[in-house]
């Protein structure tokens, strides 16, 4: 379970780097946002993506403690 934790934060992090990196129209188009002819980023999935990795690498680290 650590490690499933952990390595799902890891991946949200990137995906969050990759919403702040990449314009709309540029986006894999699996991803939630991905809009043709919208050259601008999208922030709220970025910040959303961000939050929920790094909730899911602490609950990754407060696991490996107990």
């Amino acid at each position: 379970m650590k490690l499933v934790l952990t390595l799902l934060g890891v991946v949200l992090l990137i995906v969050a780097a990759v919403y702040f990196l990449v314009p709309a129209d540029q986006l894999p188009g699996f991803f939630p946002g991905h809009e043709t002819g919208l050259a601008r980023v999208r922030i709220k999935h970025g910040i959303a993506s961000g939050v929920l990795g790094l909730v899911l690498l602490g609950g990754g680290v407060w696991m490996r403690r107990r």
